[in-house]
């Protein structure tokens, strides 16, 4: 049976960040430009966002340059930024009816990507099938400092009663706070670390790690991704008796 077929269309999970790694090294091993690996991981996106809304996922959270990324060539930045405006076609998401948001310090962008992407923004604010979330210059410390921030400026201003902070708070404080935690994360690649992505919202997250290069990363990778998820036991705490018990 192939693992399309081996997938239960309502144990999908719900959203799935990934973190897409191995352009670099994709390139490298084919004596290719980094840029290259880069201009092939974009169709490599276009391809998975079309297959995450075939199968049903409603959120779907892309790693596409953290804060750490603004220490690599100045050329190679460039490129990136290029990318994004070529690229962030509008065409795949209205054609699969998917939103596209933006997490992250956009203001470190250059003014012409800000652009593109709040034009891209309201332009696919209707869109209801799937929404698609890039993470640019993104690090999950910086969105907890900045939430840190926020709450400490409501408590000064009387707004906020310390005694009434909860996860909830911190949560509602955070970029992602318009959707739900992520029920899996994928890393391509070959590597097995988070990289300051996500970590408060991937707490109770499923963990997929892949040695595939992120350009080779296709449609039945993902479903593979998504078959494994489904045979996981996500117990929250919980013995798994206990989670079998109330599934009866």
């Amino acid at each position: 049976m192939s693992e399309q077929m081996s997938i239960d269309p309502n144990k999908v999970p719900r959203h799935v960040a990934i973190i897409m790694d191995g352009n670099g090294r994709w390139a490298k091993a084919k004596g290719l430009p980094r840029t290259h690996g880069h201009a092939e991981g974009v169709e490599t996106v276009k391809k998975i966002t079309t297959e995450a809304t075939r199968l049903g996922i409603k959120y779907l959270t892309l790693y596409t340059f953290s804060t750490e990324n603004w220490n690599r060539p100045a050329a190679e930045i460039e490129a990136l930024m290029g990318l994004i405006l070529d690229h962030l076609e509008e065409e795949i998401f209205m054609k699969n009816d998917v939103r596209f948001r933006v997490i992250g310090q956009r203001e470190k962008l250059p003014e012409r990507v800000q652009q593109r992407l709040r034009e891209t923004e309201e332009r696919t604010r209707g869109n209801r099938k799937m929404t698609m979330i890039v993470a640019l210059s993104y690090s999950a410390r910086w969105e907890l400092t900045e939430a840190a921030r926020q709450i400490a400026r409501e408590v000064k201003e009387g707004t906020l009663d310390m005694a009434d902070i909860t996860e909830e708070t911190v949560s509602r404080h955070l970029a992602t706070n318009f959707m739900p935690d992520p029920d899996l994360l994928i890393r391509t690649g070959g590597e097995k670390r988070i990289s300051n992505y996500l970590l408060w919202q991937s707490a109770y997250s499923e963990f997929y790690f892949s040695d595939t290069f992120w350009p080779d990363f296709n449609e039945e990778c993902l479903r593979r991704a998504v078959a494994d998820y489904q045979h996981r036991q996500r117990r929250y705490g919980k013995t798994g008796e206990q989670i079998e018990a109330e599934q009866n």
